[in-house]
């Protein structure tokens, strides 16, 4: 079945200020087309002058927001829409501080190694780094999940002030993904406990059948949950011997991490 299509980007008549209202339009159209449009496409589809879209796309070339592609004169959105949104602390990238201790917790147990923030009450794959087994769990850049079936996301719900973990439990509805969920609040409750006596996080298949993970919050200079550090793969790896080892892993790369955030 094809799905329906998109709805059709307008441009707004009698709005207060029209130059605005007519880049963001060239924006989230360029947003639909990633391989890019001449003006001429632009201008038909936003039912535009040529000269005014002329005008705007110049001025977002110049401030590096397009660029021109010289084959074929389509103009394409470059990477400053994710450079602006990629979450940082005073700052500082979370991804570039956190790339090293990635690489090294992916080295140290040999198993794919990601960085994930809460996002809209979502879990956030930010970076990954894959690892080299043959068989393998990876996921990808944006990916998102739900926070209390995966361990970087209870990792981060157990570092909360008691009135944002209430409210983010107010606002989810728990439902079981597997028969390992914890889909109550006494039960998950219980885990976010143990998470804080312990230090990290398991996700013990509670997402998805087969697949472990193990996680430690990386926290600010005011101990505010920023991200979560976890590895994850196949459960015949990530056997009951290993966790442990794992999670102390995961927690010193968090360490190194929050160390280079607060420098």
């Amino acid at each position: 079945m094809n799905e329906p299509p998109l709805p059709k980007i307008a441009v707004h008549e009698g709005v207060a200020s029209p130059g605005t209202d007519r880049t963001l339009a060239i924006l989230e159209l360029l947003g639909r087309h990633r391989k890019g449009l001449q003006v001429s496409e632009i201008a038909r589809e936003l039912s535009l002058p040529v000269n005014s879209v002329t005008r705007i796309v110049e001025t977002m070339l110049h401030r590096g927001w397009l660029y021109r592609r010289e084959d074929d004169r389509r103009h394409v959105l470059t990477n400053r829409v994710a450079d602006l949104t990629r979450p940082q602390v005073n700052d500082k990238s979370l991804s570039v501080c956190a790339w090293e201790a990635l690489k090294w917790l992916r080295d140290e147990t040999g198993e794919t190694a990601q960085l994930l923030v809460m996002s809209n009450q979502k879990a956030t794959v930010l970076e990954q780094c894959a690892s080299d087994q043959a068989i393998k769990v990876s996921g990808k850049v944006g990916h998102r999940v739900p926070m209390y079936s995966c361990a970087p996301g209870k990792a981060l719900l157990a570092a909360l002030p008691a009135e944002e973990l209430e409210g983010y439990l107010d606002a989810v509805q728990l439902k079981a993904f597997t028969r390992h969920t914890l889909a109550t609040r006494k039960a998950l409750a219980a885990d976010l406990e143990t998470i804080r006596e312990r230090g990290y996080a398991l996700d013990l298949e509670e997402g998805i059948e087969g697949i472990r993970c193990v996680a430690a919050v990386i926290l600010d200079e005011y101990h505010y949950p920023v991200a979560g550090m976890t590895v994850i793969g196949p459960v015949f790896r990530l056997d009951e011997s290993q966790l442990e080892g794992m999670g102390t892993c995961c927690v010193k790369a968090a360490q190194q991490v929050h160390e280079r955030l607060i420098k």
